[in-house]
């Protein structure tokens, strides 16, 4: 009887997923904090952040995957925001088909992508390279960007935007005063969706530019493999940080245009 009362509970059913984030999540987590502010001898030390710092070809790798994943990020707004707001109006489109067309490629494995990318443009006889390589994290990491906006517009209340026309708004005002605002919750999930995975990721680098072009996810990936675990501890840790202040710096935007359009 106290069996079957101890699995009736309902937060007892979260027991297997608290250890599997603890092994999982939370203990690689600490071993990098761990590794990363010890030398080869295990004793503590920072030489490893002061190496980052020092090494010009480290930082610049750096600073270059910032400057890839900005690119990144403000072309897959430009593209998927349009695309975003076309599926979520249902007076141009009122087929869940286009929808489910926009989501499908990410049921595919990114390295798949990532290949028939590289087919492509050996099929047109484009030279692989920087160009290329801004094309696959498009095509990779738009439909991240597409489906949060589209969420976020398709469950905004749209008495607002009635309340606006009523009131003699023009259809570019709703827009701007009234769409945009309510939709910087979908904007920030999106940005957080490629921005980040953008500066980490190595494998769509290493396809599209034939290891001509280093990312700092390949720069982690190269230290880890020579045996090198304690800086590129330092180097992971380096970009969680930029991913939690990343993302700490979205969820304050996000309850600013709240505040603001309220």
């Amino acid at each position: 009887m106290k069996f079957l009362t101890n699995i009736s509970k309902r937060s007892n059913w979260a027991i297997p997923y608290v250890i599997f984030l603890a092994i999982f999540v939370a203990l690689p987590l600490v071993l990098i904090v761990v590794y990363a502010f010890e030398d080869a001898l295990g004793n503590f030390s920072l030489e490893n952040f002061s190496r980052f710092i020092e090494q010009s070809e480290a930082l610049n790798t750096f600073i270059y995957s910032i400057g890839i994943a900005l690119i990144t990020t403000i072309l897959c707004i430009l593209l998927g925001y349009p695309a975003a707001w076309i599926l979520a109006n249902r007076n141009l489109n009122k087929s869940e088909v286009m929808v489910v067309l926009f989501i499908l490629p990410m049921w595919i494995n990114i390295l798949v992508r990532t290949l028939a990318t590289v087919a492509l443009f050996d099929f047109v006889q484009i030279p692989l390279g920087e160009g290329a390589l801004i094309f696959g994290m498009i095509y990779n990491f738009l439909p991240f960007m597409i489906y949060p906006i589209y969420n976020t517009l398709q469950k905004m209340d749209h008495s607002l935007i009635e309340a606006a026309e009523d009131l003699g708004a023009t259809p570019s005002e709703v827009f701007r005063k009234v769409t945009v605002p309510l939709s910087m919750p979908g904007v920030m999930s999106g940005i957080m969706m490629v921005f980040m995975p953008t500066i980490s990721t190595f494998a769509i680098a290493e396809l599209l530019t034939m290891n001509n072009v280093k990312l700092f996810g390949t720069t982690i990936q190269e230290n880890i493999n020579n045996g090198m675990w304690n800086y590129g501890a330092a180097l992971s840790l380096i970009m969680l940080v930029i991913i939690g202040a990343t993302s700490l710096f979205s969820g304050g935007d996000e309850q600013t245009d709240s505040d603001s359009l309220i």
